[in-house]
């Protein structure tokens, strides 16, 4: 039982965040933040519902009672929508940014670096079903 439920949420999940990647994806994370500050411009409330698995931590949580590594997949994708907020209010509205900050945006990112949430989250959602 826990496996065909872990391959079902884990295959929700793992599209969800292929949606996410999509949206997203760019050369460099300054690419990445402006794709993200256009959709923001529009609506912070577009900019939240582009984040469905936001929406899946939210109510993997309530399913699984409130267990510790569920909690863990809500915290992190809470922060990861939080510092997406911020670096683009740093970087668009107040533009204040040091040096090494403006450098390191247009680093090139890997080819498989938007991809690493397909990897780690799932591995919560085991650990919570388990």
């Amino acid at each position: 039982m826990i496996i065909e439920n872990f391959i079902l949420y884990a295959l929700l999940y793992i599209v969800l965040e292929l949606y996410e990647v999509h949206w997203q994806k760019a050369e460099t994370l300054m690419g990445m933040m402006a794709r993200m500050y256009g959709v923001y411009k529009k609506s912070i409330f577009l900019f939240l519902v582009m984040h469905p698995t936001f929406y899946f931590a939210v109510w993997f949580l309530f399913s699984t009672n409130y267990n510790p590594y569920a909690l863990m997949l809500f915290s992190l994708k809470s922060a990861d929508i939080i510092t997406k907020l911020l670096f683009m209010k740093k970087i668009f509205i107040d533009k204040d940014l040091d040096k090494e900050m403006q450098l390191s945006l247009f680093i090139p990112l890997g080819e498989y670096l938007p991809y690493i949430g397909i990897v780690i989250y799932p591995f919560f959602i085991y650990m919570a079903l388990s």
